[in-house]
């Protein structure tokens, strides 16, 4: 059977369609300055839903290439550091504007439609819900370097975030020119780190943080 087939008002409805969802997806990450925008997305909406169509005229299946395609572009917005990982989130919104494309591409318009509400739900309201979660409930990775190797410093840090209500792990322990160096995880309320910050910036035996 040939893959060349004449395009029909259908097959615009589906590009139009897959544009408008993509878009939509896409301004929300552009907004965040994310590294894969509003052109991006729609790029990867609009291909994901003409590989369906194509697939479906020709009477073939391109499910496994899309997924396969979009997992190569979605690795590359993810980067790791020591500390953390970030891009994710990015990932998933190419991972779900491909899946919402393959619905617009097989004439599932509701499906595509619905499902570009909801993800801009869980995008723009859950968001709100995750900043209030990380005021109430933060963690920050403190590397103190003091200004001398006495580990009385260790205790006098410790009472310092009792006071503040703050919970902590210490991750490492060193040693570097003559200087007691530790990494401390701290947890708790955005605010109570914040003193934190100032406190540590005002004590003379800390020389670095």
């Amino acid at each position: 059977m040939s893959s060349i087939f004449d395009i029909d008002n259908p097959d615009l409805i589906k590009v139009g369609l897959a544009v408008v969802c993509g878009g939509l997806l896409g301004l929300e990450r552009q907004y965040k300055n994310k590294t894969a925008g509003f052109r991006t997305i729609i790029l990867i909406c609009l291909g994901s839903a003409i590989f369906t169509m194509v697939a479906q005229h020709a009477g073939q299946v391109a499910n496994i290439n899309i997924v396969t395609g979009v997992g190569f572009i979605g690795a590359g917005v993810i980067f790791k550091d020591n500390i953390a990982v970030s891009g994710l989130t990015t990932a998933a919104v190419i991972w779900i504007s491909a899946a919402i494309g393959m619905a617009d591409g097989a004439g599932n318009y509701m499906l595509a439609l619905v499902s570009t509400v909801v993800t801009l739900m869980v995008l723009l309201l859950f968001n709100l819900l995750e900043r209030y979660i990380d005021k109430v409930h933060r963690d920050k990775l403190f590397v103190i370097v003091f200004t001398n190797s006495d580990y009385k410093h260790l205790d006098v840090i410790h009472q310092i975030i009792v006071q503040r209500q703050l919970k902590w792990r210490t991750v490492q322990i060193t040693k570097k020119d003559g200087c007691l160096q530790t990494a401390i995880l701290v947890t708790g309320h955005r605010q109570n780190i914040s003193q934190l910050d100032q406190v540590l910036l005002q004590m003379p035996e800390v020389k670095s943080f």
